[in-house]
């Protein structure tokens, strides 16, 4: 019993070693104030047409003709970074113009155990998704919303979430899509196109402040 008892603690001991030697990870950061948000308010609109400010996000309507492609897009987006093989997710992140500084800082984040995807890259089930999309602005007139509904493409934020349905909170803005770490959450930008000279899709990760962006 009492060589049992010293094992045990000697066991306590090392775990509480390892744990002292673990550097502790950051908590989320407060929700940026809008006059810091210089996020696009619309994708693709005309810079200076409206004031810019933050637009909430609001889920993909479940009859979006876009939303299969976007889920679809999401989910093999996610296998890719799972498998951290850059074979995999280079290409689905611009591939050849995905610039050699961007794909070092994208490794990076996907091995950080701090990372705003640590959490659901290491998730044994899948990790709860929610596709937002911007709101259009008040301030658009019907011709401005007619011609945003025309375009031959659409883009989209997919979230990722690990955390238990009472602690999940996904981001209000895109401000807080930027995979700081301590979010509770991980996204990209999706941009999907129906072009004929360009379909297909390509994903954006945003990095954290000081590593770069994609």
């Amino acid at each position: 019993m009492r060589a049992l008892v010293l094992l045990l603690l000697f066991a306590g001991m090392a775990a509480a070693t390892s744990a002292a030697a673990m550097p502790a990870c950051e908590p989320a950061p407060p929700p940026q104030a809008a006059q810091d948000d210089a996020s696009p308010i619309v994708p693709g609109s005309v810079d200076g047409a409206v004031d810019v400010a933050p637009v909430p996000l609001a889920e993909l309507a479940s009859d979006s003709p876009w939303l299969p492609r976007i889920e679809a897009a999401a989910d093999e987006l996610l296998a890719a970074l799972k498998s951290r093989d850059v074979r995999r997710w280079k290409p689905l992140l611009g591939g050849r113009w995905l610039g050699a500084g961007d794909q070092r800082a994208i490794e990076r984040l996907l091995d950080d155990r701090c990372s705003a995807f640590a959490a659901v890259l290491a998730a044994d089930t899948p990790p709860a998704r929610k596709i937002l999309g911007w709101t259009v602005p008040p301030g658009y007139s019907a011709d401005e919303r007619t011609e945003i509904a025309a375009r031959p493409g659409a883009e989209a934020l997919v979230c990722w979430s690990a955390k238990e349905g009472g602690d999940r909170r996904w981001p209000r803005s895109a401000a807080e899509a930027d995979n700081a770490r301590g979010r509770g959450f991980a996204c990209a930008r999706i941009v999907h196109s129906s072009l004929a000279e360009a379909p297909g899709w390509r994903a954006f990760i945003e990095l954290p402040a000081g590593a770069g962006g994609v």
